[in-house]
């Protein structure tokens, strides 16, 4: 989640547009409309050339009468965002969606100001670090649940922790089918992927 030139929250997964878009600078450098105008799908397939940068307004109206919870990434570890925790709940609000939403972030300080903007709305403590007891961290923000790199949770004492804490885990990236039985075996509550086809499959064969 990042903010446009003119603080609309907006979709999108890197600070910059060169990767994903044919614009070239920051997500910030850009009005609404000029993000709108630029195209968001062609570096996937031409099928999608169409595609827009959605703003959260707009997904959260897509989705807001599916059965689904929906984490929502506050993309401010390197680019500070003023503003964004405000704006971002507040769309939450609207659609009445604080109880149908994780707010998770890399930066410490935006999750304990969402905490104290709307105590209601869960947050994730997004993480890359090899720390010792990172449940521990994940309770002094306050944080509903933990979204670890997956290599962190390769040893099993880590998994016991978080589940002897009653600590929801979203580990992220895990686009490796072997990784993904590994810790649907292992009982986390969800996994972060890139393909998320496969991982249904190998739920589906756990028969959960």
């Amino acid at each position: 989640m990042q903010l446009s030139k003119d603080s609309v929250p907006v979709v999108i997964h890197d600070e910059t547009l060169n990767r994903t878009t044919d614009g070239d600078g920051g997500v910030t450098d850009f009005t609404l409309d000029e993000l709108k105008a630029l195209d968001a799908g062609s570096w996937f397939a031409p099928l999608f050339s169409r595609a827009e940068i959605p703003t959260l307004d707009e997904v959260l109206n897509r989705y807001r009468k599916e059965n689904l919870l929906i984490n929502i990434e506050l993309k401010n570890a390197l680019v500070p965002y003023p503003g964004l925790e405000e704006k971002v709940l507040s769309c939450i609000t609207s659609h009445h969606l604080e109880e149908r939403v994780i707010v998770s972030s890399f930066n410490s300080d935006s999750l304990l100001r969402c905490r104290e903007i709307k105590p209601a709305v869960r947050t994730g403590m997004l993480y890359l670090e090899d720390l010792k007891e990172p449940w521990q961290k994940v309770k002094e923000l306050g944080c509903y649940s933990a979204h670890p790199l997956f290599f962190y949770l390769q040893l099993p004492n880590i998994i016991e922790g978080y589940k002897k804490h009653n600590i929801p885990l979203y580990p992220w990236t895990v686009n490796d089918p072997e990784m993904m039985q590994s810790l649907v075996k292992a009982g986390v509550e969800a996994i972060i992927t890139d393909y998320p086809q496969d991982l249904a499959k190998i739920i589906e064969s756990f028969g959960k």
